[in-house]
């Protein structure tokens, strides 16, 4: 037999089964590593929003101090009427702000918010909004108002006012 018939009876040889089970063996590997990723470090670490309730007073107490990177904080608030989400920045001025995870045009999107630099931008229109003009400026694709109060080392948010933006985050398709 020839070298050039020694080649070709290479290639023409059928696997072995170690050869054929190693892709799905690397995609099971793949696949664990990442679920187990998600149980170590929870969805949080994902994006997922951080779970609040209000004290027996009816309202939501978050430190001051969280917000001093300027980095937009994420939260959901389990309420009667169902989950609803906000998120929290402090904005290149100094003043700590917050809005509903939506606005008045995009809602049905459930899409919601993120952040680049000074901007919060929608995930569904990609709109860009100046953290320092939320709670200003309202209405459209501006993130929706959500009233608070910074009382000593807190931001107090209550907990009816989060619950009347719950209409944004009913019946909505995703």
């Amino acid at each position: 037999m020839s070298d050039r018939e020694s080649k070709r009876e290479q290639f023409n040889e059928k696997p072995s089964a170690g050869k054929k089970l190693m892709a799905p063996v690397a995609v099971l590997f793949l696949a664990v590593f990442a679920v187990g990723g998600w149980f170590l470090f929870g969805s949080t670490s994902v994006g997922g929003p951080e779970i609040v309730s209000a004290g027996q007073d009816g309202k939501v107490r978050l430190a001051a101090t969280d917000f001093n990177d300027g980095k937009a904080k994420f939260y959901r608030f389990k309420g009667e009427s169902g989950p609803v989400d906000f998120f929290v920045v402090r904005s290149n001025d100094g003043v700590i702000r917050s809005a509903f995870d939506t606005c008045d045009v995009c809602y049905k999107a459930l899409k919601g918010y993120r952040q680049e630099g000074n901007d919060m931008v929608c995930n569904n229109c990609d709109q860009r909004f100046k953290t320092d003009m939320i709670n200003v400026v309202k209405g459209g694709c501006n993130p929706a108002p959500l009233k608070r109060q910074h009382a000593g080392e807190n931001l107090v948010i209550a907990a009816n006012d989060i619950k009347a933006g719950a209409w944004y985050f009913k019946g909505a398709t995703n």
